[in-house]
């Protein structure tokens, strides 16, 4: 089986990646003495798992189990998420990778697993700096006054005739949400009766068509969006969109919301480092901290949301220290942990195994610089044809305009390559780093430091009977994962190589924090 992959349209216009893929593949297959029964092909990005050809693939290799090699040029032409790698890894097939020379099956080392993980997880980090320029996108766009992101409810996605994507007002929606603002400006509802309102009026997701709850509700009354005005990545804009209410109604809202509160922030006079950052597996609602005896910190379920109406759960009665917390999340923090020996070998494998991507730079470049010269030529030709009069001024000023425009694009294009390796390599070294002493710097920090660092680390905190639960944010998850999955092979094999000695062992007791 060969699988092969070009992330762009315009890599496989110009003929130059799948091919290339391919004869390397089928050379490789007739030195090692395979046949390769079928290919698949893939122009598209791998931003996101649920490539077309990618899944014929899978169903495939599930549907015909005598065949259990895959042929790939290297690791991010297969994947470049988790979620395709766990696919993958649970077909129990044998992976071939010529232009890295690695093969990989269930008998590899457990330092070969980890560093195709390692190169797993970096390729991932690429592609998410390729998608700032998505981002940039949008803040251009919201430095226009368009909202760049879905609209909230009240308003809808519309296309006009320019091509432009913005948002409208909901003929269906719109006046709930201005009633709803009028009706907690006056002060004399409180937040849940004015959503049990608003969903007496209709108020409702537009896709399910369930009911918007309490939660919602409170969002949409501190979302500036509904005032013509919106926040985005901390500037404020004025939108082209029509208000559903007015900058007056919208800041007493505020002062009616902050009011309410206002006895909760003048008790909570110390800083709690998990609160508002875990919720109740049970029913939802946040965990909250709590200050008993002047100084035992402990944590409970609030039981405020809208399915615990009526008499309290009984998640709400149950407390745990904060000790208890800050050492689970301690003990999860670990599972990053690797010593400083594991990372100096990490970063040098991450340099030779970026080698072919800077090859692939570099050619990119040179096309590109090939492109703006012909471009170039072009234009210089035309224009001696427009002053011996065989074209039409109105002719050049056209032709000549696109070709710039196409000359812009390879200019842009040429500074991104330039930019990509140097970005992909400190951006790497960054995340090895901060995950190498993620536990050690969660144990000295303050309490808002340490929220900080959960944060950017976990996400999806729940709490159930004392125990938290976590999920590790992209790509640290699959540092935790490739790091457990060593450490499950050595414990069954009991044997370990010389280097995975180094970045497998446990830690002395006797060790200061920062050996």
């Amino acid at each position: 089986m060969a699988y092969a992959r070009v992330s762009s349209k315009e890599q496989e216009k110009e003929g130059y990646s799948i091919p290339a893929q391919l004869k390397l593949l089928k050379d490789y297959a007739a030195s090692e003495g395979f046949f390769v029964v079928d290919q698949y092909l893939d122009v598209e990005t791998a931003k996101q798992a649920g490539r077309s050809a990618f899944s014929e693939m899978i169903a495939w290799l599930r549907a015909n189990p005598d065949v259990r090699v895959i042929l790939v040029e290297k690791t991010d032409r297969l994947y470049r998420n988790l979620k395709d790698w766990v696919t993958i890894d649970e077909l129990g097939v044998e992976i071939h990778l010529p232009k890295e020379g690695v093969v990989l099956s269930r008998e590899s080392r457990s330092s070969e697993k980890f560093m195709h993980g390692i190169k797993v997880l970096m390729a991932k980090n690429y592609i998410d700096n390729l998608s700032e320029e998505t981002r940039k996108g949008m803040t251009e766009k919201a430095a226009q006054g368009l909202w760049p992101s879905n609209a909230p409810l009240g308003y809808r996605n519309v296309t006009r005739e320019d091509g432009r994507r913005v948002i409208i007002a909901d003929a269906d929606v719109a006046p709930i949400i201005s009633k709803l603002f009028d009706w907690y400006a006056s002060g004399n509802y409180a937040l849940r009766e004015v959503a049990q309102k608003a969903r007496a009026e209709g108020l409702a997701y537009k896709k399910s068509g369930a009911l918007v709850p309490t939660s919602t509700v409170h969002a949409i009354l501190r979302n500036r969006l509904y005032t013509g005005w919106f926040d985005w990545n901390g500037k404020l804009y004025q939108g082209q969109h029509d208000p559903l209410v007015s900058v007056e109604t919208w800041e007493r809202v505020q002062g009616v919301l902050d009011g309410r509160n206002a006895s909760k922030h003048r008790r909570m006079t110390h800083d709690f480092a998990f609160s508002g950052l875990i919720v109740c597996e049970k029913c939802g609602c946040s965990i909250v901290g709590e200050i008993k005896k002047q100084k035992y910190i402990y944590y409970h379920c609030t039981g405020y949301a809208d399915k615990c109406q009526g008499e309290p759960p009984s998640c709400r009665r149950k407390y745990v220290r904060e000790e208890v917390l800050e050492q689970q999340f301690t003990d999860l923090l670990g599972k990053l942990h690797f010593d400083v020996e594991v990372l100096d070998w990490v970063r040098e494998a991450l340099h030779t195994s970026r080698a072919d991507e800077r090859r692939e730079h570099e050619d990119a470049i040179r096309r590109l610089r090939a492109e703006y010269d012909r471009l170039q030529a072009r234009i210089d030709a035309m224009y001696i044809d427009k002053l011996d009069g065989r074209i039409g001024g109105d002719f050049f000023d056209r032709m000549s305009g696109t070709w710039r425009e196409e000359q812009s694009r390879c200019l842009s294009d040429i500074t991104q390559h330039q930019m990509a390796e140097q970005s992909y390599m400190e951006e790497g070294e960054q995340i090895l780093e901060l995950a190498r002493n993620a536990q050690a710097l969660f144990e000295r920090q303050p309490a808002s430091e340490k929220r900080r660092l959960l944060n950017f680390v976990l996400s999806n905190c729940k709490w159930d009977d004392g125990q938290v639960a976590a999920t590790f944010r992209e790509p640290f998850d699959l540092l935790a994962e490739t790091t457990a999955l060593a450490r499950q092979t050595h414990a069954a094999n009991g044997t370990i190589s010389a280097k995975n000695e180094i970045w497998l062992r446990e830690q002395d007791s006797n060790l200061r924090p920062g050996d």
